[in-house]
Order: C-alpha cells, then sequence, then structure tokens
C-alpha cells in the first residue's frame, strides 16, 4: 500500500512546512495510535487474553478500525510518523533490555546453537519462499519474524526490505500464529523428549518466536527453565542488528544491480540499538527503571503496529492466499526440529 502523506523522514527544508504546523498535522494520527495501544494494554490483562501481547493485539484493532471503521484522513501523518520515526526509536530502546553478559550467560555452545539456528532458518524460509512462489519480501519479513523476535523483527526488517503494509501484517500474523502454538505445545515435550531444564530452556529461547511466548513456554518446565529460556532468547534478539544491516547491504546491492540510482537507506537506528546495549552491559541501572523503560519500548512498538494495521486492507490480505502461511509453517517445523536437533548434540 503506498502512503500519500509527506516523507517525515526528509528535513523540514525539502518539506517546505514549518515544525509547528508539521507538529500539529501528526497529532491525531500520534493520538489515535496511542490510544490504540493503550487499549491494547488494557485488553492484555484481561483472562484469556494475556497470552498475547500488546503489539500483537495492537495490529489486530488497528486493522479492524481501518476495515470497519476507516483511518481519517487527518491521521494519515501521525499514523506513518508512528511506523517511521515512533517505530526506530522503540528498536533504539530495545537494546536497554539486553547485555554483553547475558550472551555470555548462554555459553559458546549455548550462542552456537542459536546463530546456526537462525541462519539456517533464514536461509530455508527463503528458499521455501521461492519454491513455494511468495513473493521475496514477504518472504523476508517471515524468515525475520520466525528466526529472530517475531512481530519486532517483522516491522524493523521492513526498515531495509519496505515491503507492501498488506505484507507485513500477513508476516506478522504467520508468526503469531504459529509462535502461540508453540507456547502451549513446547511445555509438553521436555519429558518426551527427555530434555533437562537448561536443554528446554535453550530449545525454547532458540526456536519460539515472541519474547512473551518464550517465557511463557519456558517456565512452565520450571525456573530454571524459564530464566534460561528467557537469556537465551534475548542473545536471539541481539542478532537483530548484524541481520538488518547485512539485509540492508543485500537490498542496496540488488538495487544497484537493478541500475537503480536509488539505494536502500542505511539503518542508523541499529547502530543506536547496539550503542544502548553496550551502555546496558557497562552501567547498572535500577531495576524499577529497567522494568519502566521496557514497558515504554513494548507501548512505542505496539504504536508503530498500530500504525501497520491503520494502513492495512483486509481483501489484499486475502489476495495473499494460503502459500505465505504455509511458508509460516514451514519455517516454524524447520526452526523447531533443527534448532532440537542441535541442542541434542551439544548439551
Amino acid at each position: 500500500m503506498t502512503s500519500t502523506t509527506p516523507d517525515l523522514d526528509a528535513p523540514l527544508s525539502r518539506r517546505h512546512a514549518p515544525t509547528g504546523r508539521v507538529r500539529l498535522t501528526v497529532l491525531p494520527g500520534l493520538l489515535l495510535t496511542a490510544t490504540i495501544a493503550a487499549t491494547a494494554f488494557a485488553l492484555h490483562n484481561l483472562p484469556g487474553v494475556a497470552a498475547f501481547s500488546p503489539m500483537i493485539l495492537a495490529i489486530l484493532i488497528g486493522i479492524a478500525f481501518h476495515n470497519l471503521v476507516g483511518t481519517p484522513a487527518r491521521a494519515k501523518a501521525g499514523v506513518t510518523f508512528s511506523l517511521r520515526r515512533i517505530l526506530r526509536l522503540a528498536i533504539i530502546l530495545l537494546g536497554l533490555q539486553l547485555t554483553v553478559a547475558q550472551v555470555a550467560d548462554v555459553g559458546a555452545k549455548g550462542v552456537s546453537v542459536i546463530i546456526l539456528t537462525l541462519l539456517a532458518t533464514f536461509v530455508f524460509t527463503k528458499w521455501l519462499g521461492g519454491i513455494l512462489g511468495v513473493d521475496r519480501k514477504l518472504a523476508e519479513l517471515i524468515a525475520a519474524g520466525t528466526s529472530i523476535c517475531g512481530a519486532s523483527a517483522v516491522i524493523a526488517t521492513n526498515t531495509v526490505t519496505n515491503a507492501r503494509d498488506e505484507d507485513v501484517a500477513y508476516a506478522v500474523a504467520c508468526v503469531t500464529v504459529f509462535g502461540s502454538i508453540a507456547m502451549f505445545v513446547y511445555p509438553l515435550l521436555p519429558g518426551l523428549l527427555r530434555l533437562s531444564p537448561h536443554a528446554y530452556g535453550l530449545w525454547a529461547g532458540a526456536s519460539i518466536h515472541e519474547i512473551a511466548q518464550v517465557v511463557a513456554a519456558a517456565f512452565q518446565d520450571g525456573k530454571a527453565a524459564g530464566e534460561f529460556g528467557t537469556i537465551a532468547k534475548l542473545s536471539r534478539v541481539m542478532m537483530l542488528a548484524p541481520v538488518i544491516i547485512g539485509l540492508g547491504f543485500l537490498t542496496r546491492l540488488r538495487a544497484g544491480q537493478a541500475h537503480h540510482r536509488a539505494a536502500a537507506p542505511i539503518p542508523w537506528f541499529v547502530l543506536g540499538f547496539v550503542a544502548l546495549v553496550g551502555l546496558n552491559s557497562l552501567i547498572a541501572m535500577p531495576a524499577p527503571l529497567k522494568s519502566d523503560i521496557a514497558m515504554l519500548t513494548t507501548f512505542l512498538l505496539s504504536m508503530a503496529l498500530a500504525a501497520m494495521g491503520l494502513e492495512t486492507d483486509i481483501r489484499k490480505l486475502r489476495a495473499e492466499g494460503l502459500r505465505p502461511l504455509l511458508l509460516g509453517l514451514g519455517s516454524f517445523l524447520f526452526i523447531a526440529t533443527f534448532s532440537l536437533a542441535l541442542v541434542k548434540m551439544t548439551t
């Protein structure tokens, strides 16, 4: 879906608009996305809904609002602002949830399992997408969401992939569905598969899509499994930065080969993410402050996903057909079995 709103990442001189006017223009859309995010947080606290993160609820509410009510024209600028500036700020703040020490706690074998699983899943998903005839950009988004960290990885990856909003929504739906299945199925398997708490935590952290889903699944096998699964998952999230930078480089190469003058932008916000990981590794922040920042980060990501929903046409989602869903299923089965095999070999 092509937006008709002005490029809010462009300098003010190019937009020829006073600063005050630009701020007033984005306010209605920002208020709308913030309201949807707040509603998602409220719904998340209801019984039976807590299994779904506020981010997932936000995009669902956004899609419902856009397709049943319609996104007001005056909100478009603020919606675009949420998709760009708010998203980038949230990804930068995500760095404050990670430390280099956490990766060290996973150990060399654990990190190897995570990296090999991530790379193999990404490559497999791209390959399977080609076999199934799924659009390259949509396949990249499903690959990123499955192999790294769910919805956050999908929307972060799209900053360099530049897929349609409907593709992003479809990818988010895929990783949500199969991540939720994993969240309920994994806790039934440690005894059957003869996995120790450490091995089960590593498997959950290396293969389940969303952080919240990993926490829910891993702690079902006890505190030790839960804590290790969470650390393993956070170590996997740290791979978001090099993956986005690598994809940006490949996109620029493809643009050059196609003789396009415009190259994919360098994702500078990812460097901010890395910088905050380093800062969080050097400076011990008070636990209450870290908790508040984590909640703020989730709220900002929810605003970005609400904006995505507000630009998603359900008719175009239906037009995608079942092939992307089959791709999501194949990717899910691959990451679950491949990571389990590596865990079995290394623990």
